[in-house]
């Protein structure tokens, strides 16, 4: 499973999702289950609107490429990039995603299927 962070009220279940860098990056920003805090303590600090959206790759119809983020990272970190429109059909479950005092945290409902750090 792959995860990208997007405001409440830009998410419409059921529909395709399309985020703004698609059109101007040509992808999707997307983490998976150990990176997501990076974009998310750097990107959307303090923000308490946002919901993460669990997305299975196997249900895409366009490429995902894993590639550095934007600064890259000096420990080379990669991030899925999802080349087009996420259908609605690969979105699997969406989570509230709230900064804690210290940062972001993978939501309690994910935390087990993380796997070991």
């Amino acid at each position: 499973m792959i995860l990208h962070i997007v405001p409440r009220g830009d998410y419409r279940p059921g529909e395709s999702y399309r985020a703004a860098s698609l059109q101007t990056e040509g992808f999707v920003h997307c983490s998976d289950f150990g990176t997501v805090h990076l974009p998310a303590d750097r990107l959307f600090a303090g923000r308490t609107d946002l919901v993460l959206l669990e997305i299975d790759p196997a249900r895409l119809d366009v490429p995902v490429c894993w590639e550095p983020g934007v600064p890259a990272s000096p420990d080379g970190v990669r991030f899925p990039h999802v080349y087009g429109p996420i259908p609605a059909a690969a979105v699997v479950a969406v989570h509230d995603f709230a900064a804690a005092e210290d940062g972001f945290h993978l939501p309690a409902a994910l935390a087990g299927e993380a796997g070991p750090s």
